[in-house]
């Protein structure tokens, strides 16, 4: 099969991916072979390309917004049947035996392993997941519509829920990618007013045509005070300014998995009157569930930008340059092999 990999983290510029033919992997006894149709290009993808995140497993192959279809399955496995189409996420499995698992946070379960980090993710023709992390996905979605919303959606609802919005209340986003215009969505079919703060200008038009309040440049103040606020954009220097957007009691969730490093807070008019400052740490399989309900619900839909897989390397070139609104997703378009 044809995958990308990992060979020598660094700038995606200088061609740290490398396109490859490698053999079709076996699944292990509790895990599905998938036949990858489509995978979706997160920033975290970009993140271990680009060695910001430590190396966990040489010559990855990166993603984990799949959309595929069963091909095997190992002889443990239940429930699935070759034909089946399944998502497969960033969580790809804990030890569920844990004082997290047992509490129901197994995203913070210290045995966490996760799709294109410690295992061959959706960059490629086939992979792999453990049968119990495999999302059922709701019908009515195409694969390339269904791809974002298997981590960009899914950790946009965890980090909604930790900014804990209230009913009707003001939503401040900073940052409009992928995983932003999707919560923005969710959060304006329950009624909330949304404010965005981005740096693009065809973010902020999409902002404005999704129904959002308003959408202004990523450093600027929205024009009210903020009930919560989520930051998705990687960058330290915006925890300030989006703490003094908030107004009393207010909470601002930073939802990704690499940040740059802040400076330094001021306690009275960053902190203080009660605001909190919390982190997102991945998502759970309840979570998912939860997310693609809603999702199908209210018609949530990612605005796509669709590459043949061949050309991961230029969607990552392109959502590091801010190239595109919404999200890329690449496409398989060779037929299945095993």
């Amino acid at each position: 099969m044809r995958a990308w990999q990992v060979v020598r983290p660094g700038p995606v510029e200088g061609g740290p991916l490398r396109f490859t033919e490698r053999p079709v992997p076996v699944p292990g006894a509790d895990e599905l072979l998938v036949h990858v149709r489509a995978c979706g290009v997160c920033r975290t993808d970009l993140h271990i390309t680009e060695g910001d995140l430590p190396v966990r497993r040489p010559g990855v192959t990166p993603g984990h917004e799949v959309v595929g279809v069963v091909a095997a399955t190992g002889e443990d496995v239940r429930g699935h049947t070759v034909g089946d189409r399944v998502g497969v996420a960033w969580l790809r499995r804990t030890d569920g035996s844990c004082a997290y698992c047992a509490r129901g946070a197994e995203n913070l379960c210290p045995a966490s392993r996760y799709t294109g980090w410690d295992a061959d993710g959706g960059y490629a023709e086939y992979t792999t997941v453990p049968a119990a992390f495999a999302h059922r996905l709701p019908p009515g979605l195409d694969d390339v519509a269904a791809a974002p919303l298997l981590c960009a959606g899914i950790i946009g609802y965890r980090a909604l829920r930790r900014a804990s919005l209230p009913p009707g209340g003001r939503l401040g986003l900073y940052g409009f990618g992928g995983s932003a215009h999707l919560c923005a969505q969710l959060a304006l079919a329950q009624g909330a007013a949304v404010h965005v703060m981005t740096r693009g200008a065809a973010a902020r038009r999409l902002a404005l045509e999704l129904g959002c309040a308003s959408a202004n440049g990523a450093y600027d103040a929205p024009p009210e005070p903020l009930d919560s606020a989520v930051l998705f954009a990687p960058v330290g220097d915006l925890v300030p300014v989006a703490l003094r957007a908030l107004d009393r009691g207010g909470v601002l969730a930073v939802a990704g998995i690499h940040l740059t490093d802040t400076p330094p807070l001021h306690y009275e008019s960053e902190l203080f009157y009660e605001k909190e400052l919390r982190s997102v740490t991945s998502s759970t399989r309840a979570d998912a569930r939860e997310f693609l309900a809603l999702a199908a619900r209210h018609g949530v839909r990612a605005t796509t930008h669709t590459y043949p897989l061949s050309e991961a390397r230029r969607a990552l070139e392109d959502l590091k340059a801010g190239r595109f609104d919404g999200a890329a997703v690449l496409v398989n378009d060779s037929p299945a092999r095993h």
